[in-house]
């Protein structure tokens, strides 16, 4: 489409990304038709095309309103609509630009501005969220049944992680959410490659990836987390490392992204892009494994839930339900996988009428083949489905390691 940017508009760092994204967009519509929030509330400024318009409009030059803000604010940044559109539009590029110029011109309410500072302050911090995490599962029964869902009904203890040394090794992302609601996650994984022949090894300075306060509109202290992960990880990759492993989905279409966010900063533009070209989700270092050394066997009905950040973000749709399948798992199938169960980072926090709606719509799509338990690739997901107390959610590497496990142990079950 035709648009003519203010001058106010042009003077923005990323003002020629932003006219790129906008002349992209033919304004088909195709888009709406698997936008979760449009599909709810059926506001055509609630889909993409109409919030393309508002940003348009907005980054013209007319009146920015609070009305717009909130129609920004209720995209989940699922990204379903770049995989539908035809012209290949980056929404989520227009989108970061979007929210980062609106948030400089429409002032917050306090409650809100209080809730996002918040999060902003807790979340980042592994060991403060999962001291806050341990405190909430000693007084759950006092809080109120919004804050009980946020807490995983049931965290596996991480075992035991392997000492061995092997000569292939790779790096680890441990996350900031996930050592306190789901800290086996990351040690399976671990044993699994392990079994492989890799060592995992965590990289104590490293820390957030920078996805929660870049999109809540903290951009700038975002991509310096960026930067702080680069340097704890540089030495480490020159001394060999052979890639940088994410076992939340969310993270890795984050770091991923690292390389085109820092492509204007001479000094971490190059060391950005050799990162971003390292950072793989679990799934692509498994499926380019001999699989023939995993015995895998297990009799549970799994589900599959793809978060979009797999499947939208990283083009990584049906990788995992490939891989299970391969090791033998049985799948059973799940309508309208598209769709975002409405986790989306700190969403369920922020939209949390939406969120639920989202969640249950994505359980009784998962639960319609009736399985034991439902496997996902990403903490938030994870978290935000096993909340509503129905089928137990889980990572799927987790179930991989006990399958491993127990074929291991079944010889001696026999003798």
């Amino acid at each position: 489409m035709q648009t003519h940017l203010s001058e106010q508009a042009r003077q923005l760092p990323r003002a020629l990304e932003a006219e790129t994204v906008l002349r992209a967009c033919v304004h088909c519509g195709f888009c709406n038709a698997t936008c979760p929030t449009y599909q709810l509330l059926g506001d055509e400024l609630d889909g993409p095309r109409g919030r393309i318009y508002l940003m348009k409009e907005m980054l013209e030059g007319a009146p920015i309103t609070a009305a717009t803000q909130t129609h920004l604010d209720r995209c989940l940044s699922c990204r379903n609509c770049e995989s539908t559109c035809p012209s290949g539009v980056e929404y989520h590029t227009l989108l970061d630009i979007g929210r980062d110029f609106i948030e400089q011109q429409v002032p917050r309410t306090l409650g809100n501005r209080l809730l996002r500072s918040g999060l902003r302050a807790v979340v980042p911090h592994p060991a403060l969220f999962k001291a806050l995490t341990r405190t909430g599962q000693l007084f759950r029964p006092l809080l109120p049944g919004s804050l009980q869902a946020k807490l995983p009904r049931q965290a596996r203890p991480a075992g035991i992680r392997p000492s061995t040394k092997h000569a292939r090794r790779m790096l680890i992302l441990e996350g900031c959410v996930q050592p306190g609601f789901s800290p086996n996650t990351n040690a399976a994984t671990a044993r699994v490659l392990d079994r492989l022949g890799i060592s995992l090894i965590p990289v104590a300075q490293a820390g957030c990836c920078g996805a929660v306060d870049f999109h809540m509109n903290a951009q700038a202290r975002g991509l310096d987390r960026a930067r702080r992960n680069i340097d704890a990880w540089w030495p480490a990759i020159e001394g060999g490392a052979q890639a940088i492993v994410q076992t939340a989905s969310g993270c890795g279409a984050f770091v991923k992204e690292y390389g085109v966010m820092l492509k204007h900063d001479p000094r971490y533009a190059a060391k950005a892009q050799r990162i971003s070209a390292l950072a793989l989700d679990l799934v692509e270092v498994l499926r380019a494994e001999p699989l023939a050394n995993l015995h895998v066997h297990s009799d549970l009905r799994l589900a599959f839930h793809c978060p979009c950040t797999l499947q939208h973000a990283q083009k990584l749709g049906g990788a995992v339900e490939a891989l299970l399948t391969t090791l033998g798992l049985n799948l059973t199938a799940v309508p309208d996988g598209h769709l975002c169960c409405g986790s989306a980072g700190t969403y369920s926090l922020t939209q949390p009428v939406l969120s639920r709606q989202l969640r249950d719509n994505k359980l009784n799509a998962l639960e319609s083949g009736q399985p034991q338990v439902i496997v996902t690739a990403n903490i938030g997901c994870q978290t935000h489905l096993d909340g509503a107390g129905r089928t137990p959610v889980r990572h799927w590497i987790e179930i991989i390691d006990e399958a491993l496990a127990s074929a291991k142990e079944q010889p001696h079950a026999q003798s």
